[in-house]
């Protein structure tokens, strides 16, 4: 296991197996997904023990302090073990009814079947009003 000082932070992030490959956590940095102690910063931004990081991944930001700096990739238990995660639980799922779904092979739905289902997405497009003559 290979310990430093310092370590630039996207080979951090990489190192800890926050991020999967080394491009995407350079990537990140550059789209200012990556924050130390409330900053953005740039890939090669030094990252020392104590440091609060904030990684945004799929619209959710990843809280992590350093505990210690890695500069290879190790192992997940070891990778675990340097950094200390304050993430928050995830909000909880909002329950959606299941649309009802057709038999494989059913072929096109109908006409009033489409706006029945369409009705149930919330997509009442349909005007009584509207014979389809055009104006």
């Amino acid at each position: 296991m290979a310990t430093a000082d310092t370590a630039r932070v996207d080979s951090w992030i990489w190192a800890v197996r926050l991020i999967k490959t080394r491009s995407l956590a350079t990537a990140a940095c550059r789209a200012g997904h990556v924050r130390i102690n409330g900053e953005r910063v740039k890939a090669a931004q030094s990252v020392h023990v104590g440091d609060e990081i904030r990684l945004r991944e799929s619209g959710f930001d990843k809280i992590v302090v350093v505990g210690a700096i890695l500069t290879k990739r190790v192992s997940a238990p070891v990778a675990a073990a340097s950094y200390t995660d304050l993430t928050p639980p995830p909000p909880p799922r909002e329950e959606v009814a299941l649309a009802p779904m057709r038999d494989r092979g059913a072929g096109r739905p109908t006409k009033r079947e489409r706006r029945d289902l369409e009705k149930l997405r919330g997509r009442d497009t349909h005007d009584p009003r509207d014979d389809g003559q055009g104006e």
